[in-house]
Order: C-alpha cells, then sequence, then structure tokens
C-alpha cells in the first residue's frame, strides 16, 4: 500500500536522551560508590564516536569536558568545529602508526598506547611547546587474539620507553575487558588490571589514572579501583544504525 501524499514513511531517528538528565544518572552512582569507598570519584569520559558535534556540544553545555574518540580522522572536525571550549579529547581507539602525527598534534591524551614504534612516533610529532601528551598504555588484560594492546609483561619496557621522551607524560593504564556475561569473570580482570596499575605506580611517579569500565559495568570497575570511566550509551542513548558507504 502507498503512503499518503505529505506522509513521510522514513523510520524515525532515535530519540536522544536530555543531556543534563543523562550526565546526572551517570554521574550519581559515580559519587555514590565514591562515597561509599571513601576515595576520590572516578573521572567520566564520553565516549562521542559516531555522535554529531551537536550532541557533544549539548553534552559540554550540560558541564561534560572530557571526550573520548575512536577514529582520528572522526574527530579531527569535532575538536576543530569546538576549539576554544576547553574541551579534553582523548584518543581511546586504535592508533595506526600513520596516524600518530595527526594524534600528537590534535589529542590531549592517547589511551590506547601499545608499542614501542607509537611512542617515538608520538613524541616526534608532539609540537614544540605544547604541553606534553598525556598517555596510557593499553593492556590486553584477556590476552584476546581480536583485542590490541600490550600484555601485562610488556607494562615495564613501555613504561621505561615512555618516561624518556619529555613530549610524553605516562598518566597509567586503559584496557577492555572480555565481556563476560559473567560479571565475576569481568572482575577479576579489573583487580589483575588494578594489580599491575599498583605495580606501575610504585616505580613510577605521576602515575593516576586507571582507565576501565563502560556503560554496562562501569559501576564494577569503579569498585575494583578504576579512577576513570569511559561511557557512551548511558549518555548519548544507543548508537546511530550503521549505513552503507564508503570506510
Amino acid at each position: 500500500m502507498s503512503a499518503r501524499p505529505g506522509v513521510s514513511t522514513a523510520v524515525p531517528e532515535p530519540s536522544l536522551p536530555d543531556p543534563s538528565s543523562a550526565l546526572g544518572a551517570v554521574l550519581l552512582p559515580i559519587e555514590n560508590v565514591a562515597t561509599r569507598m571513601n576515595r576520590p570519584a572516578a573521572r567520566l569520559l564520553a565516549v562521542s564516536k559516531t555522535r554529531s558535534t551537536g550532541e557533544v556540544a549539548a553534552l559540554a553545555d550540560a558541564g561534560q569536558q572530557a571526550f573520548g574518540e575512536n577514529y582520528v580522522q572522526e574527530a579531527l572536525p569535532k575538536i576543530e568545529a569546538l576549539r576554544g571550549r576547553g574541551l579534553e579529547w582523548h584518543l581511546i581507539g586504535h592508533l595506526q602508526s600513520n596516524k600518530a602525527d595527526l594524534a600528537a598534534r590534535h589529542f590531549d591524551w592517547v589511551q590506547s598506547l601499545d608499542r614501542a614504534k607509537l611512542v617515538t612516533a608520538l613524541a616526534r610529532h608532539r609540537p614544540a611547546g605544547a604541553p606534553p601528551l598525556n598517555v596510557l598504555v593499553q593492556v590486553n588484560i584477556d590476552d584476546e587474539t581480536s583485542k590490541h594492546g600490550c600484555l601485562p609483561g610488556d607494562v615495564p619496557a613501555l613504561a621505561k620507553a615512555i618516561e624518556a621522551e619529555p613530549s610524553l607524560r605516562l598518566r597509567g593504564l586503559m584496557a577492555i575487558p572480555a565481556p563476560h556475561a559473567d560479571m565475576t569473570r569481568r572482575r577479576d580482570a579489573f583487580r589483575a588490571m588494578h594489580a599491575l596499575f599498583e605495580a606501575l605506580q610504585a616505580g613510577h611517579a605521576g602515575i593516576d589514572t586507571l582507565s576501565m569500565g563502560m556503560s554496562e559495568d562501569f559501576v564494577p570497575a569503579i569498585e575494583e579501583g578504576a579512577t576513570m570511566v569511559r561511557i557512551g550509551s548511558a549518555l548519548f542513548g544507543a548508537r546511530p544504525a550503521k549505513t552503507e558507504g564508503p570506510a
């Protein structure tokens, strides 16, 4: 049956949550865990991959300052459009060596450093006069073949290489544990990361960031020691459906 004239047959876009309400709904449990465990609240990183500049701006207007992006090329227009608003940009996706120059010039943090070649590339391309680039070593804590990240035993050598570069500042570790349905297994990975984090703190100054936990498991992650959580869908709503087109 054909549509009536003037009546759209397009599938409506999913409604976006109110930015202030969504932000408050995430910050409340973060603050509750901090109070219950008598320690500082974990930092909130809003994961804005696939989100429009307008969506990022709306969440920034609600008070969110730090945003995480997976792809350098997707992030650059947002960074440029929102320049001057005091936002902090984190690269959280796998970084190819040929994109290291752009990452070093435009991001404040790189959370996905996982190999020595990247240390050299980021240090070489960080602009003179810019503050040191904050970096986290990404650890493949569950040794998944499908995931990027170094193995736990590789962390000391990478940390040493980073600290030898004045244009880089080692801040800690990042992990994306396997998405086990059994939360006990996720907690095991979080605990293993926290132990690795404490070992890194014991040998290096300025280690203050353990980035782990996402929308579905950020409370357990904080309980097990996360100091930063990466939240996307709980802030922005369900991710838009992928459309066919060039990569």
